[in-house]
């Protein structure tokens, strides 16, 4: 018999993992230093929105889907190449 993937467990993983990978306290000077592809200072406070909005949804007793953990995993990814063509990320 196949089980239901625990989705608020793989949404509080991907959570961390996004986390740990992108440098939210990256300083604003930091950010805004020379040329770049995409605002670094929106991409991050749209993302750290999006995970905190996510994680008050999972603490309220919702359960997403896992389209939602997709949505969130390709945005994420998403930014993570920008700022890595921002310079803001060693591309590894």
């Amino acid at each position: 018999m196949i089980t239901k993937p625990d989705t608020p467990i793989a949404m509080r993983k991907l959570i961390a993992d996004i986390r740990s990978a992108i440098p939210f306290d990256t300083p604003q000077e930091k950010l805004c230093n020379g040329p770049c592809t995409g605002c670094a200072k929106k991409l991050l406070d749209y993302l750290d929105m999006q995970l905190e909005e996510k994680e008050s949804e999972i603490n309220a007793g919702i359960i997403p889907n896992l389209g939602e953990l997709n949505r969130l995993k390709k945005s994420a990814m998403k930014i993570h190449a920008t700022l890595i063509k921002n310079g803001l990320i060693k591309n590894e």
